[in-house]
């Protein structure tokens, strides 16, 4: 096997990343919408504007990016107990398709995870594919009874805040 190196992306690296992201959503859902010169410059700043909430790392295999994985870092309200918290998620974690079944994947959350250890963050959850939770589950993952989501992208909901989605006090009929 080629001699693999796991590290941080820097901004030389961000063009390859997003061709990999680029490909990774055509191998799933087929040609994306958008072309993809305009999304590699466009994820490439990206990349540069977040670089300080979301930590890319890359594998690198034989001397060409093969793979990639993000560690979004988010602040958590402080406690008494420590005023300085924060929480990460890993995101878009992806190896080529020529490279799989070699274990890599699973090395590339490892350092992931080492990352968020460094970091000191209190705990770390990921959104995985079906095809992937048993990765996440043989690097330590596990299912969390008190964990809930809602895809806001369902659909509106009513508001209960004052000035909410249609501008209104709840109990007060829209003007």
């Amino acid at each position: 096997m080629p001699e693999i190196e796991i590290r941080p992306a820097g901004p030389e690296d961000h063009e390859a990343v997003a061709g990999l992201r680029w490909r990774w959503v055509a191998e799933r859902d087929g040609p994306p919408g958008t072309g993809r010169d305009t999304f590699v410059r466009e994820f490439a700043t990206w990349a540069r504007e977040h670089a300080g909430t979301h930590r890319c790392l890359v594998l690198v295999r034989a001397g060409r990016i093969a793979g990639m994985g993000f560690l979004a870092v988010t602040a958590r309200v402080p406690s008494p107990g420590s005023l300085t918290r924060a929480s990460g998620d890993i995101q878009c974690v992806y190896v080529v398709p020529e490279a799989r079944g070699a274990g890599l994947g699973g090395r590339l959350i490892g350092e992931l995870l080492a990352l968020a250890r460094q970091l000191g963050l209190e705990r770390v959850t990921v959104h995985s594919s079906a095809r992937a939770v048993p990765v996440y589950a043989r690097t330590g993952f596990t299912v969390s009874p008190r964990l809930r989501q809602i895809s806001i992208a369902a659909g509106p909901r009513e508001s209960t805040v004052e000035g909410g989605p249609a501008g209104r006090t709840p109990g007060r009929p829209a003007r």
